[in-house]
């Protein structure tokens, strides 16, 4: 059932197992539980099948580090052939599908390495919210409690890989995507130096912001996969220059079960506190006042239970040896105030047409192409068009799309703020001599979506982590504990940019320290109703 990547690999060596009995194994386990927890939109069976035989005509050839293993992918990720949905009914007009034209750089990497894809998984319309629910699929529940949420957007791929219907699979991350959903479903969840591993051939939500990396069980097949998705790659240019800058690989050599021994962790006190950092920002021509009253409104307070469960993980790290140190010096509400103003809303559809431009189908390579065939625009969020961020509520202030490379507040809006904010980030880890960052990877518990809360059904649960997005620097989920309903807590370390095997040592310690996971007891009739 928790089968990891090198025990797999030593069944194929045994011929205890062939692919195709492997990928058959997790094809009918996908066909059980599919139906009630809906994590995959779409199940790519005939290619699963295909490509298990050819793997097994080859077996006594040199292989890959995934050679066998079964993966899926996140719906927003471009696979060759196949619709790229990115959640949104828009994508999947019969006629008019966004049907990729090739792989993204990671699914041609992951292919290479002997991944087999077993299908794209069910993601929010656009990446754009902290559950997952779909126009063009519908919802996916948790694995430990269907009628709990999964977070999101990378909903679907948590709950295939903890439910045991993959091995492995890809998540995407524009604020805390990859991370929060780990966080509930007690996975490994890394979010890599941003640079580390190409974007190319995703879908977008915001191209300055977004990252993808691994979800697993456990840091051992986190660390082989990213070692295998790493690299640079001409179609994104934030990865130049990235394999002279990173940690040599492979990952797997960081891993030590003694890594937080002697290692100096702080918290930061703006999370503690609940004080919220703007998704996107707030652009410069905002005033302060109308910013302060943007960032409020996007603050959650630390749930008492999230609170309780991140104490107990502290007392566990220290008795680790590592060093835990709470302070409210230790990134206080000023490197929040401050993280507000990196904006990147104002360059959103520049993302988008640079993704369609070499991903997008046939019939149309940009934002404007889309409008001029299909009669309507596209995602309010892909193009930067949300009533209340395009036109900011607090005043008649119009934020409209800009070319980064070209705007003259670029400096103002983003590479400014962002330089200081990643300036603070690195000299409060020098001043306090810190290895690193360590706190909640999610504000609150999953939530229930079977009844309202606070009014209406949660779009929840929500983090405080979107300025790990913001600085690019690499970050790791761990399986943090369990709260009293059974229901997962995660932790999030964060640390130095391209020091991301630092991190997997720092988790691979934890894990080892805790054994904290246990798969979820799944069910094959549904608590809820399907439907959107």
């Amino acid at each position: 059932m928790e089968v990891t990547i090198p025990q797999l690999h030593r069944y194929y060596e045994q011929h205890r197992y062939t692919v195709s009995q492997v990928v058959d194994w997790y094809l009918t386990r996908i066909a059980r539980y599919n139906g009630v927890y809906r994590p995959l939109e779409q199940v790519f069976e005939a290619d699963a099948r295909a490509a298990a035989a050819r793997e097994d005509r080859e077996a006594g050839a040199p292989h890959g580090p995934l050679w066998g293993v079964p993966i899926v992918i996140k719906a927003n990720t471009s696979i060759g052939g196949k619709v790229t949905t990115n959640g949104w009914e828009g994508f999947v007009v019969p006629g008019h599908e966004l049907t990729a034209p090739r792989d993204a750089t990671i699914v041609t990497r992951l292919r290479a390495a002997g991944a087999i894809i077993l299908g794209h998984s069910n993601m929010p319309d656009f990446a754009n919210s902290d559950t997952t629910r779909s126009s063009s699929f519908g919802r996916t529940g948790n694995a430990y409690d269907v009628r709990f949420s999964p977070g999101g957007s990378s909903g679907g791929t948590v709950t295939a890989v903890t439910g045991n219907m993959a091995v492995l699979g890809n998540g995407t991350d524009t604020g805390n995507s990859i991370r929060m959903p780990s966080g509930t479903s007690a996975l490994i969840g890394v979010f890599p130096t941003r640079g580390l591993v190409s974007i190319a051939g995703i879908a977008p939500l915001d191209w300055l912001l977004d990252n993808t990396g691994p979800i697993a069980r456990n840091v051992t097949d986190a660390a082989i996969a990213l070692g295998v998705m790493a690299g640079e790659d001409p179609l994104d240019p934030a990865t130049q220059g990235s394999a002279a800058r990173a940690q040599p690989g492979p990952y797997t050599q960081y891993l030590k079960s003694d890594a937080l021994k002697g290692k100096r962790l702080g918290v930061p006190a703006f999370i503690l506190e609940g004080i919220g950092i703007p998704f996107r920002g707030t652009p410069a021509v905002v005033p302060d006042g109308a910013a302060a009253k943007h960032a409020d409104e996007e603050a959650w307070p630390l749930d008492p239970r999230t609170r309780a469960a991140f104490m107990k993980a502290i007392e566990e790290l220290r008795a680790l040896g590592a060093t835990v140190v709470m302070d409210d010096s230790v990134l206080p509400e000023s490197f929040a105030r401050s993280a507000w103003r990196i904006a990147t809303y104002p360059y959103g559809r520049e993302g988008t047409d640079l993704f369609l431009k070499d991903f997008g189908p046939a019939e149309y390579h940009s934002a404007a192409d889309y409008q001029r065939v299909m009669g309507a625009p596209l995602g309010a969020p892909m193009i930067g068009t949300e009533p209340g961020k395009a036109e900011f509520l607090y005043g008649d202030i119009k934020i409209n799309q800009r070319t980064l490379e070209t705007d003259p507040e670029a400096e103002r809006n983003f590479h400014g703020p962002r330089r200081r904010v990643l300036k603070d980030y690195l000299d409060t880890m020098e001043r306090l001599h810190l290895d690193g960052y360590v706190y909640p990877s999610s504000q609150m518990p999953p939530v229930d979506e079977t009844m309202p809360q606070d009014g209406k059904v949660s779009d929840g649960p929500h983090s405080a982590t979107s300025w790990v997005n913001q600085l690019g620097v690499p970050a790791v989920v761990v399986v943090g504990g369990f709260y009293e309903s059974g229901l997962p807590f995660g932790m999030e370390f964060s640390g130095r940019p391209f020091r991301d095997g630092d991190l997997l040592g720092y988790a691979y310690s934890w894990e080892q320290g805790t054994h904290h996971r246990h798969p979820p007891v799944l069910v094959e009739k549904g608590l809820l109703p399907i439907g959107k």
